[in-house]
């Protein structure tokens, strides 16, 4: 169990050398085993441990013997230990929440005050294989995409997983193996809770009836999930990073975004759902309340009328404009620069041997370049933060500073396009080209770009 348990934390790189990690200790036989196998695996990893109990208030006599035996257990394993009382049903009557969300609000904010007390980085958290294929069917049941599939992720902002690649059964026999005791909670045997239904009655019946691996099945379709899920939100990065533009506060927080409805609706179906939840996500720092239906919802307007609009959850509205899809705050005034969203021109490639004394063409639409000076894939798009051109002599300019000098006005500069070799810029279409790529006596391949039509644009 520690070969396994020390793989999966040294595959998913949830701990290093000099971490100093708060351990969350309930007493139950989940974390007790966290601490001791933690323990155990202290000197291998270098790290250093703390244990922190959270009293919530709740279970009267039995709360305070968890506390108790947490207490003793940290002792026992020379660990540093801390508890703190907190009032979780009072916290969630004042709050208008529910009594267990209360008291993981509390917890995580108690966890953390001991972190930076502690001088730590990470909080590590005792759920197990078992948690994890109860989580991916609870989300199914009530409704998810790939996020919700992909389950709890090993590690998460400064909360690390290690007990994710062993179940419940491995755990309970490693701690009857040392001969180490630990606290029941009586509620985990309570019925009324929909996860604790899964775990009791249809987890089991579908091991007897079905198939005995099917927490395993379920871990590695949640472990797919959740690749996909994370390759295409960076795909949806990708795309809002070229055809996004967004407004921000004087915090830097983000107050709306837009994008370009018709260069949108050229993608697939589920990169339309990533780059619109993207946007949703970056206005409103959460995807709180926002279900498949509203993104759906929004989707529709990529297809409407100007003017059509649909609320949001946290007060954000999606409008249709004249040339995109703007996402905002509803107190958020129309000032974001759609320039970036009108369509690219198209631009014909050709590459083809040179020889000595081929007449250039001295057209506007039509250039000529060293095909084998380029040393990236060719992009047409709009400029960049960094996009640089070459000067005769072999100086650099950037494009923001060439634009400047040929008193092209501040709200034309990012409707005009170029063609870039990364941040090399060989050719500001309409403008000039770099000086880097020119056709010279040493040139051997010739790469011709055209614009679509050969009508002269510049």
């Amino acid at each position: 169990m520690y070969k396994k348990i020390l793989e999966f934390i040294r595959r998913n790189r949830l701990l290093a050398p000099g971490d100093r990690i708060i351990v969350a200790l309930s007493g139950g036989a989940d974390s007790v085993c966290l601490l001791v196998v933690l323990n155990e695996l202290k000197e291998t990893l270098g790290i250093s441990l703390k244990a922190v109990h959270v009293h919530h208030g709740l279970r009267g006599e039995e709360a305070d013997r968890d506390s108790a035996y947490a207490k003793e257990l940290s002792r026992s394993l020379g660990v540093p230990f801390s508890s703190a009382r907190v009032d979780a049903a009072g916290y969630a009557k004042e709050h208008r929440m529910s009594v267990e969300e209360a008291g993981r609000h509390l917890r995580y904010e108690i966890f953390e005050k001991e972190r930076m007390e502690f001088g730590g980085n990470k909080i590590a958290v005792a759920h197990h294989a078992d948690d994890q294929a109860e989580t991916i069917l609870y989300h199914l049941f009530r409704g998810t995409g790939l996020k919700g599939l992909g389950g709890i992720r090993p590690v998460r902002d400064r909360i690390v997983r290690p007990l994710l690649s062993v179940g419940k059964e491995e755990i309970l026999a490693y701690l009857r193996e040392k001969g180490i005791s630990y606290c029941e909670d009586s509620t985990n045997s309570h019925t009324d809770y929909a996860r604790n239904r899964i775990r009791n009655f249809l987890l089991p019946a579908i091991r007897e009836q079905i198939n005995p691996r099917v927490s395993e099945n379920i871990l590695h379709a949640g472990e797919m999930a959740a690749k996909a899920d994370e390759y295409l939100e960076k795909q949806a990065e990708h795309f809002l990073k070229d055809w996004g533009t967004k407004t921000t506060d004087e915090t830097g927080a983000v107050t709306a975004y837009a994008v370009g409805a018709d260069r949108l609706l050229k993608e697939d179906d589920i990169i339309k759902t990533y780059v619109l939840r993207a946007m949703i996500r970056s206005v409103r720092a959460s995807m709180k309340d926002i279900t498949l239906t509203h993104v759906e919802s929004v989707k529709a307007l990529l297809s409407a009328q100007k003017g059509k609009q649909v609320d949001l959850p946290g007060k954000l509205l999606a409008v249709r404009i004249s040339d995109g899809l703007w996402i905002k705050n509803k107190n958020q005034k129309e000032s974001v620069d759609h320039s970036k969203n009108q369509p690219l021109p198209n631009v014909d490639f050709r590459v083809f041997s040179y020889k000595k004394g081929q007449e250039i063409p001295k057209n506007g639409y039509t250039k000529w370049f060293d095909y084998d000076k380029i040393k990236c894939t060719l992009s047409v798009r709009y400029r960049k933060s960094g996009d640089y051109m070459t000067l005769a002599g072999g100086g650099r300019k950037t494009v923001k500073a060439f634009m400047i000098d040929e008193k092209v006005p501040r709200e034309e500069r990012d409707k005009i396009p170029l063609i870039a070799d990364g941040s090399h810029v060989l050719w500001v279409i309409g403008y000039r080209i770099s000086e880097y790529y020119k056709i010279t006596d040493d040139t051997h391949t010739v790469i011709q770009m055209q614009l679509d039509g050969g009508k002269d644009n510049g």
